[in-house]
């Protein structure tokens, strides 16, 4: 089996965390390489802690940034403390930051004003951006068209949108991945979307310690896992898994400036 890599967990979120040994144990023996920990966890300890993780563990990079869900704490001090964050080496890219028109936790204004903000953190730091976008993929694009996305690139975590939006978005300059729920039963517009995406463009994940793929759903998800991810999104591709695999862990590599094979 190829090298894989989680482009986007939480090991910092607490179901992970109080058994980090563990997890990035099993990660390792199921042939995860790599790992890019995503902080953006309600406050600035979330990113820290994740930090503090990368730097602990070679296998492992960290992504800091303002989740959409908390977008309304995302004032000058947070992006501040990001800023200073981002100076560890370890820190690879700014996200997740994004559009999350589902849940609403923060009003819609904000949410745009803060992902503004991080795409000018991440293009003035030379860093890729992470995005999560949840019924809001019109809106995403437009704000890129009119921001730009940072000059190192960004990527589209946990890819729900369909075929169009897909196409739309590389052209944009963005990776997309794909995580867990392109294994559900009810994802075959998901799937139908993971068979287009480009080869240079492609990724997969975990969203650790969520969306754990058939047949792990319902447990807490891990970085192990991600193997799963790969297989499905190799055979609706009609590619073999190693190959992608391998494939995947140059895009990842590119993206996020880690390095030959990560």
């Amino acid at each position: 089996m190829t090298s894989l890599i989680d482009t986007h967990c939480h090991l910092a979120d607490e179901r992970l965390d109080r058994d980090l040994e563990a997890i990035i144990g099993r990660a390792r023996a199921a042939h995860v390489k790599c790992m890019i920990a995503i902080g953006a966890m309600r406050t600035i300890d979330g990113d820290r802690r994740t930090v503090e993780i990368a730097e602990q563990f070679p296998d492992v990079y960290a992504a800091v940034g303002v989740h959409p869900h908390d977008a309304s704490t995302c004032d000058s001090a947070r992006i501040e403390a990001l800023k200073d964050l981002a100076r560890s080496k370890r820190v690879v890219a700014i996200g997740e930051t994004g559009l999350d028109f589902h849940y609403h936790h923060s009003p819609r204004e904000v949410q745009e004003r803060a992902l503004r903000e991080q795409l000018a953190l991440a293009d003035e730091l030379s860093l890729p951006i992470v995005i999560h976008c949840r019924d809001a993929e019109r809106r995403l694009v437009e704000i890129v068209r009119e921001a730009g996305i940072p000059r190192a690139g960004g990527a589209i975590h946990s890819f729900t949108g369909d075929s169009s939006v897909a196409r739309e978005l590389v052209e944009l300059g963005f990776y997309i991945s794909f995580s867990g729920i392109v294994t559900f039963k009810s994802a075959g517009k998901l799937r139908d979307a993971a068979k287009l995406v480009r080869d240079d463009r492609i990724m997969v994940e975990t969203d650790a310690p969520y969306l754990a793929p058939e047949p792990y759903r319902g447990r807490t998800n891990e970085p192990a896992y991600v193997g799963r991810t790969l297989e499905v999104v190799a055979a609706v591709r009609g590619v073999d898994a190693s190959a992608l695999g391998a494939r995947i862990m140059r895009n990842a590599s590119e993206l996020f400036q880690i390095g030959p094979g990560a």
